[in-house]
């Protein structure tokens, strides 16, 4: 039995050589290279004392996580079942209607996209009117504003508002205060 458990630990350390001496004329780092397989029989007794396993060196092949993997193979008509599944599939909108400003397709109760992109414009230029004005970021008065564009005259109840002047017509969509 000695000598089986010798020459099990021969050929052992033989097969770590190889692989140290292989790594090392490739260029890999030894916790990351990929193994060698040898086609064999295992039948071959492992040593039982505890003193044996402290003093070899550990493989690559110890930290391996084994994976499950099915059984049988899925037949087409259950893939195709699988995949055209009525949870899976995408829903017929029956709530599309014209946007009644611009004519765009929207949802229902949905702020249409076109009409949102005019609008951020629109406050992105009396922004930058209103920085204009106070002349710096930290600048902002403590009182409402009132915006104005080209022919429109203040009224009696924007007394006491800041007033932002616009140099352009007022957008058909864009309402009065």
């Amino acid at each position: 039995m000695s000598s089986l458990s010798g020459l099990v630990c021969f050929l052992r350390r033989s097969w770590i050589r190889l692989e140290w001496t292989l790594m090392q004329a490739i260029g890999f780092d030894r916790e990351l290279a990929p193994a060698l397989a040898l086609r064999g029989r295992g039948l071959l007794p492992q040593p039982e004392n505890e003193d044996s396993r402290q003093h070899e060196e550990h493989s690559f092949l110890d930290n391996i996580f084994w994976m499950a993997a099915p059984k049988k193979r899925r037949t087409i008509e259950v893939n195709r079942g699988r995949r055209r599944n009525e949870n899976n599939l995408i829903q017929v909108k029956t709530n599309i209607v014209p946007c009644p400003e611009c004519g765009h397709l929207k949802l229902k109760h949905v702020l249409c996209g076109f009409c949102y992109e005019k609008v951020r414009r629109e406050t992105a230029l009396i922004r930058r009117q209103m920085l204009a004005m106070e002349g710096g970021p930290l600048k902002t008065p403590a009182v409402p504003r009132v915006v104005l564009y080209q022919g429109e005259t203040p009224q009696d109840s924007n007394e006491g508002k800041e007033i932002v002047e616009m140099s352009r017509k007022r957008p058909s969509w864009f309402k009065p205060n």
